[in-house]
Formats: structure tokens, sequence, C-alpha cells
């Protein structure tokens, strides 16, 4: 994984199996020594990719080592109504969030009476309007305080500050609205402006909408709760996983021949976690390519769109600066040919150039010089 570490907020209202979710995904945590930026910091997780793919492709080059891409999940402290005006953990809970590229906001979507909700009943879409405010809040004091300073200092003609000046005019207004800042109409050179802002509802939010089996979920019951929620995530094309916590955090232990019977058991029919790393993978724009060998096998977590010099970086700079070349072949016609030497026989191996966009998927060799 390239140095441009990612990392992705897991956040929420107290007793909505925020904690339970970071643990089963610590579960899959990988080996922090392949990661030289993985911190030992209890409340960081560093998470595997799942991608059969690597897997597939290690197998056919025997390679002794397999490397997936990663991705950092951070269990941020249970948030409360006022944090913006620093309640509970406040500033420092949104000091923490300011940290990462994107947020996974978890929302308790099961009723049981020995586990006590906050506002006293179950109701996910007052949840997220409780989170989300919290956020808006918080943006609106940093943003309000920054455009008054630009208004006075764009007088002086700075071009960055007038730019500035231009989307804090676009963003705090929508806040005000207690709407996110996300849902500004910018232009991609004012969000490129709106990154330097640092706000909170700039970044990504992936739901995690978490059941519980064995007790009343929302989503099964299908009454007023869970179409309101439905209908908010619809209207507003949000990205979300519905993931059974608990069950994936004991599924932890069980040996993996045995998982899709528990599975099958609990009425819980996919992997949530994967789903979720998937998601937030997916969520940051990210994509991966991968090299493989008899010494290892990789993936490599670029963001999308990057060019065949942007991907070799990832690796190391010298394939970005003294880039020549790069052979590339998409991960199923290798593995049908069944070896490098073989798919260049075939004349399936392109030598793409600095222009080339890679793909997901792509393996790669990289010609430097």
């Amino acid at each position: 994984m390239s140095s441009s570490k990612l990392a992705i907020g897991i956040v929420g209202l107290p007793n909505v199996g925020k904690s339970t979710l970071f643990n089963a995904l610590t579960r899959k945590g990988v080996l922090i020594a392949n990661y030289p930026f993985a911190t030992i910091d209890p409340s960081v997780g560093v998470v595997a990719v799942p991608d059969h793919r690597l897997e597939a492709l290690s197998k056919m080059s025997k390679s002794q080592k397999t490397i997936p891409a990663a991705v950092e999940f951070v269990d941020i402290a249970g948030l409360v109504k006022g944090a913006s005006e620093g309640e509970g953990l406040g500033n420092q809970f949104l000091s923490h969030i300011r940290e990462v590229d994107a947020i996974a906001e978890v929302v308790r979507i099961f009723d049981d009476e020995d586990i006590h909700h906050v506002a006293g009943s179950v109701d996910p879409r007052y949840d997220i309007e409780v989170i989300d405010l919290e956020l808006v809040q918080a943006d609106l004091e940093s943003a309000a305080k920054r455009l008054e300073r630009v208004e006075r200092d764009a007088k002086g003609g700075d071009k960055d500050i007038i730019a500035e000046r231009d989307v804090l005019r676009k963003v705090v207004p929508v806040l005000q609205a207690g709407k996110p800042a996300r849902s500004a109409m910018l232009d991609a050179k004012e969000k490129e402006s709106a990154k330097a802002l640092n706000l909170l509802t700039m970044k990504p939010v992936l739901y995690v909408l978490n059941r519980k089996s064995g007790v009343v979920n929302i989503d099964a019951e299908g009454g007023p709760r869970w179409r309101e929620l439905k209908d908010f995530l619809d209207s507003s094309k949000a990205q979300y996983v519905v993931v059974d916590a608990g069950v994936e955090n004991e599924l932890g232990d069980v040996h993996t021949d045995e998982k899709a019977d528990f599975r099958r058991e609990l009425g819980v029919s996919e992997d949530g976690v994967n789903a979720l790393i998937k998601a937030g993978y997916a969520l940051l724009d990210l994509i991966s390519f991968l090299t493989t060998g008899e010494k290892e096998s990789r993936a490599w977590t670029i963001r999308r769109g990057s060019t065949a010099p942007e991907a070799g970086a990832a690796i190391h700079t010298d394939f970005r600066d003294k880039f020549i070349r790069a052979d590339v072949i998409q991960w199923d016609k290798l593995l049908e040919t069944g070896s490098w030497a073989s798919a260049r026989e075939r004349g399936w191996v392109r030598s793409e150039g600095k222009e080339y966009a890679v793909e997901d998927g792509d393996v790669i060799e990289f010609k430097h010089g």
C-alpha cells in the first residue's frame, strides 16, 4: 500500500454496536509488519481488502507471500448530542474525524430491551439526524469564522483566497440550512479548494445498518421506521451496507470451513464485514492493481484514474520518476494462460506508456530507467 494512508472513521451514538463492529473488523486484521505506517493505537485496525483475484494469482505463481491491499478503520469515541458544543468527548471526537478520509456511520436497526438506546427508543432516521447535525454544527462554526476572515483578506486580490471565499460563500448557507457541505453545488475546481477547509461533512459517508439476530429487526419488520430510513437513503443516494456486527464478531473464532454453516443457522447470508470493507474501498474511489511472482503476489491501492507512472509510485518512486513503460494484462487473462511467459507468447501482454489509466484488476510489470 502506498504511503497515502487510507482511513475510515467508525462513528455512531452509544450502544449501537460500534465497538462490536470494530472488533469484528480487526479480527480480519493484516500482519502489521507489512504496513510500516500501521499504528499500535488500540482504536486503529489495519484491515485486509478481500480479493479473490489475488489468491488465484498467488496460487498460479506459487508465491511465497500474499499481501492484500489494506484500509485502516478508526474506532472514534461515541458521539453524544451536543458534541459540537463540547458535550461528552466533543472536541476530541471532532478532531479525530478530521483525520480520516471517510466516515462509516453505524446505525442500529434492531429493538432489544436489554440494550438501552440513548434516545429511549430505536429510530434510525432520528439517530442519523443527531449525528449529522452535530457534524454540520461543527462545520458551520469553523466555516463561518473562516468566511469572515477571507472576506477581509480577499480584498488584497490573492487568487487562492478569492477561490476559497467563493467556495465558502456556497458552503456556509448549505450548512446554515442544516445540510452537509458535500451537498453544496461545487464544480471540480471548487471541490479541490474545499478540500483545504477539511470540513467533516465534505467527507464521504457509508451508513452501516447494524442488525441483531434473534430480535426484531426494523428492515425485516418493514414498518414506517424502515420506510422512512429507506426513503432517506434512496433520496440522498447514500451508500449503505447491512451487517450483523454481533454475529460477525462471534464468527471471528469459528474455523473458516464452518463459517458458512454458522451463517446459515443464524440467517446471515453474506459476510457483512467483507461487504463493509469493499464498500469502504469503493467509497474512497480506490482500485487495486496486482503484481505477481514467485517471491510475492500483492495488491496495490491507487485512486481510480491513476496513470501508470502514478500507480508505479505506490511500489517505488523510481517507477514514476524513471518510468519507461508498463507491461499490462488483466488478471483473468493471465490466469487463463497460466504464466507471464505464455501470455507474452500469445501476444496478450500490452505495452502501455505514461498516459495509460490503470484499471482495477490489471496485473502490471513496470520497466524503469
